[in-house]
């Protein structure tokens, strides 16, 4: 079993460990197991990382994250940016995994569409933080909302997100911050990340929604593909 293989069945045996909300009609309905995590998408050895809050009906279905109507803009604004050019086929977004990975603060969906609560997101933080510090290779984290980009909360400087989040120029503006990662043998490790937040993707998000794709752009403009 691969190291990666062991943390997926890690966060499975956390969330085994205790209830905590589920939306498991959703789970059941797909053929998913709801315990099962679906911890990401794409390519560990990528520069890029989109961080999302949760995982939506869409996601489970597709055991993916952020494929539903928010990840699709997201998917859609990297195509474009890297081949200049419209996706027009499901297959060709799902070739953004070749050049980022997609994950979430929680690899599970709640029910409804209400966040989870901080509880149940320290209780999974453990293994986000593995993900991103011990299998994860980059370094550029694009976070999408509010609650994705304050989950980095502990890696700053006392206040210093908050702080950072009420500046008006946050969503052109960057944050270095260093995660860490405990391991097997109880070391910690550790990785500076500069976060580039965005507001969440959600049509529902009706202040952004239009906004979106040109704050995506002007973001991925700071890349070379």
């Amino acid at each position: 079993m691969s190291d990666l293989e062991t943390l997926i069945v890690q966060i499975r045996t956390e969330a085994e460990r205790e209830i905590f909300p589920i939306d498991t009609g959703v789970y059941k309905a797909a053929g998913k197991e709801p315990t099962q995590p679906i911890l990401y998408f794409g390519n560990l050895k990528s520069q890029i990382c989109f961080f999302g809050r949760d995982l939506g009906r869409d996601e489970v279905y597709a055991a993916q994250p952020l494929i539903g109507a928010a990840g699709t803009l997201v998917r859609q604004g990297f195509y474009e940016a890297i081949y200049k050019k419209k996706p027009k086929t499901k297959k060709d977004l799902e070739t953004v995994g070749d050049r980022a990975i997609l994950t979430n603060t929680v690899p599970y969906k709640p029910p409804g569409n209400k966040a989870y609560s901080i509880e149940v997101k320290e209780r999974f933080r453990p293994f986000i933080e593995r993900l991103l510090v011990l299998h994860w290779e980059g370094n550029q984290i694009i976070t999408l909302g509010t609650e994705a980009f304050k989950w980095y909360a502990p890696y700053g400087a006392k206040g210093e997100i908050n702080k950072f989040f009420l500046r008006e120029d946050r969503y052109e503006a960057k944050l270095k911050v260093t995660l860490a990662a405990t391991d097997e043998q109880k070391m910690t490790h550790k990785r500076e990340v500069t976060l580039l937040p965005l507001p969440h993707p959600s049509p529902l998000n009706q202040k952004y929604y239009e906004l979106f794709p040109q704050l995506l752009q002007e973001r991925l403009n700071e890349f070379e593909f």
